[in-house]
């Protein structure tokens, strides 16, 4: 089955109406649908519907008549639940299917390729049209697409020039001329396809022109050599001349020393060695591959960047990097950026305003992430006073009704039936908002939309974005009391001679801990993990559990390994796979209570197969593997990767609340904060309303061991000040890292 994006808008005379590029998107009426098309002939033996049916395909619509408003040079953040069409909306604009993108915008865009397997990302580097050989900083040179075409042309004339044919030339500036009118022909289909009346008449005359020039175009191509005659000859061969000298100014006017010293930086700030820039590009590993793809969309100097989840193989350093580097590009640049991410932190400190996917429409808010979930949360508190006050208002007059019609109707009083009446009328026409779009007093006359209105719009309170909830079982109990894990002395070295991974590393888990690890990329987090759940020995000294410990282990790589097991067996459901998993523990109603206690309720556990959940929804069965058996001790390595911030909130809550120990890899300072340090500022305060009962710590939460420690040249030391230490000194080392201003 394959799927393609429909999209369609309302068009004015003003879209279309030339090609030049622009900085700026806006564009009402918005619809966006995903059609799947099967390849599979029709079934003969299917019974055909009755009527007259047009065989539409089979099309699931994300956003429905919605309004996408771009600024230039404006930062945005889109977010949205999992599985809204955020990156849906994103291939649209890079690939420009929405109408009134003109096709010369310059638009680069990182996908969100987090589940790519080594051969998707190898396909997707062939189908960008890099060789097999590319090294690291060729690769990010070359995605400049503008200067390569620049080169290409170039080097395709200077090559006719060196030979002795004089003919050479002819057939080289020809070529491009042709290369020219093909994509003026291709426009031209576009814009018929998309005009209809006066614009559509003009549209196909200019088709017909573009057609006429193509073929004429075609017809020099293919001429014979020897039939071209010495006017011909002169003429082409001095356009070739020119059309070269122009090519190389263009070339010279490029700063080629710089935009390699720009590169070089960029992949250094990303965390690259200088060592590793001449290493072939295919060589790299999933997570380096995305780096790179990372460093060559933001050496570009394009009218929109498109980040969808760069940071998901970044460590800390990496973020903090791109961070600045995306803060320092807005004094120096035009670039309008729009990003996705689940980082909290860094869409606060990259963006300045939001756009919000949710219930098929975008909205905009100016400001930051924290400004507008405050904003929410104020709107939520002022319109809920007013419809309380409103309805107890209502109650009052609709009481006075009911007596006045009855004292009305008792002494065959008109005036009071009047009145009644005249206060139903009231009640009926005049309730609802009563402040204007500016803030004042409501006037029917001049605040109602639509003239043939006579009732104000009901007030609407704003209610929280419904997604998944999640509750963690309760640790199994001890019989005795002891330490949880307890690591002494660990040395681990990966050959005898060579330097430790790990040197001297404590580690001692109670009953209610919470600790934090963080470092950097390579530094030994993984390998400490994996020491600490058995997985590996330690090289010197000594690790103990408690005899009757339950961990629960959720591994960095713990969705590939799902991805794995659904190669195997492309049936498998959620609910079959925790079947196989608990060994027949768990009946049918356990196991469908546990997954729907994670968000995967009915059919999606039991009928969906695993191949088709979403990021999100494998961590949730990841997570369902990890805690059926109620562990006492979870190790979570890396949990929040593929998860908005919504279900990052929401897990975090639910993790706050487990009795039991934690022990936390992550470079999310949001989650370390507010899990591993108790933090509940009035920034992340929304946490406190997503989960009952963590409002008020007990006193057992508050008496608990909280910790952040950094992993660092196999150390492990305890930061006093928890995470705001640690990115302090990340944050001096980028500031010598990043490049000048001047790009």
């Amino acid at each position: 089955m394959k799927s393609s994006i429909l999209a369609t808008c309302k068009q004015t005379r003003f879209h279309l109406l030339d090609d030049r590029p622009t900085q700026e998107i806006d564009v009402e009426g918005l619809t966006i649908a995903v059609s799947s098309s099967r390849d599979t002939a029709e079934d003969p033996l299917k019974p055909k519907s009755k009527g007259k049916s047009k065989g539409k395909p089979d099309a699931r619509e994300l956003i429905s008549d919605a309004h996408l408003r771009l600024k230039a040079g404006v930062h945005y953040g889109l977010i949205g639940r999992n599985g809204t069409g955020k990156s849906t909306l994103l291939r649209a604009i890079a690939d420009k299917l929405v109408p009134g993108i003109p096709h010369s915008t310059r638009i680069a865009i990182l996908q969100q390729t987090d589940a790519a397997s080594q051969e998707d990302l190898k396909d997707f580097a062939v189908n960008a049209g890099e060789s097999q050989n590319k090294t690291v900083l060729g690769y990010v040179l070359s995605s400049d697409h503008s200067r390569n075409e620049v080169i290409r042309k170039m080097n395709f004339l200077s090559k006719s020039f060196e030979t002795e044919d004089p003919l050479h030339p002819v057939s080289a500036i020809r070529k491009i001329r042709h290369d020219k009118t093909e994509e003026e022909l291709f426009l031209a289909q576009k814009n018929a396809s998309l005009k209809s009346g006066a614009r559509g008449l003009q549209a196909r005359k200019d088709l017909k022109a573009a057609e006429s020039k193509f073929l004429a175009s075609l017809e020099l191509l293919q001429q014979e050599k020897e039939s071209i005659d010495a006017v011909a000859l002169k003429e082409d061969t001095q356009v070739a001349v020119d059309t070269l000298q122009d090519l190389q100014a263009q070339f010279e006017a490029m700063k080629l020393v710089d935009i390699e010293q720009q590169a070089r930086q960029i992949l250094i700030g990303l965390g690259f060695d200088e060592t590793t820039f001449d290493k072939p590009f295919l060589t790299l590993s999933g997570g380096w591959r995305m780096r790179c793809m990372l460093a060559s969309v933001l050496i570009q100097n394009p009218d929109f960047m498109i980040l969808d989840e760069p940071t998901n193989f970044l460590d800390l350093l990496g973020v903090v990097w791109l961070e600045n580097y995306l803060q320092q590009l807005k004094d120096s640049s035009q670039t309008t950026i729009i990003l996705v991410s689940h980082d909290r932190d860094f869409v606060n400190a990259v963006c300045e305003e939001i756009i919000i996917l949710r219930d098929q429409k975008l909205t905009y808010f100016r400001g930051n992430l924290s400004a507008y979930e405050q904003d929410f949360e104020e709107q939520k508190l002022y319109w809920g006073r007013m419809k309380e006050a409103q309805e107890r208002q209502i109650a009052h007059i609709e009481a006075t009704i009911r007596e006045t019609t009855k004292t009305g109707k008792k002494t065959n009083d008109d005036n009071k039936l009047r009145m009644a009446k005249s206060r139903q009328k009231k009640l009926d026409d005049r309730m609802g908002v009563q402040v204007s779009a500016t803030g004042g007093r409501f006037k029917l006359n001049r605040d109602m939309v639509g003239y043939h209105l006579s009732a104000r719009e009901e007030i609407e309170v704003p209610t929280d974005e419904k997604g998944i909830s999640i509750i963690l079982p309760e640790a199994a109990e001890l019989r005795y009391p002891g330490p949880l894990i307890s690591a002494e002395g660990i040395v681990f070295k990966y050959e005898p001679n060579g330097a430790p991974i790990l040197n001297g590393v404590d580690v001692v888990m109670h009953m209610g801990d919470r600790v934090g690890i963080m470092g950097l990329n390579g530094c030994g987090k993984s390998t400490l993990i994996r020491l600490l759940v058995g997985n590996m020995l330690p090289t010197k000294g000594k690790i103990s559990t408690h005899s009757r410990l339950k961990l629960g282990y959720y591994a960095q790589h713990s969705i590939e390994n799902l991805q794995g097991q659904c190669q195997a067996d492309p049936s498998l459901t959620a609910l079959s796979l925790m079947t196989k998993e608990t060994e027949g523990q768990l009946n049918e109603g356990q196991l469908r209570g546990l997954l729907g206690s994670l968000g995967l309720q009915g059919r999606i556990a039991s009928d969906v197969p695993v191949s088709r959940l979403s990021g999100g929804q494998l961590v949730r069965l990841a997570l369902a593997k990890v805690i059926w058996s109620s562990p006492q001790l979870l190790i979570l390595d890396e949990i929040t990767t593929h998860l908005d911030f919504y279900t990052v909130t929401t897990l975090a809550s639910a993790l706050s609340s487990f009795n039991g120990a934690i022990l936390l890899v992550s470079h999310d300072r949001f989650l370390v904060r507010s899990l591993i340090e108790g933090k509940r500022d009035e920034e992340h305060r929304k946490l406190d309303d997503d989960f009952e009962g963590v409002n008020e710590e007990t006193d057992e939460a508050q008496s608990r061991r909280r910790a952040v420690y950094v992993l660092k040249a196999g150390n492990l030391r305890e930061q006093s000040n928890g995470v705001e230490q640690f990115e302090r000194s990340l944050v001096k080392r980028v500031q010598k890292m990043l490049p000048g201003r001047g790009y």
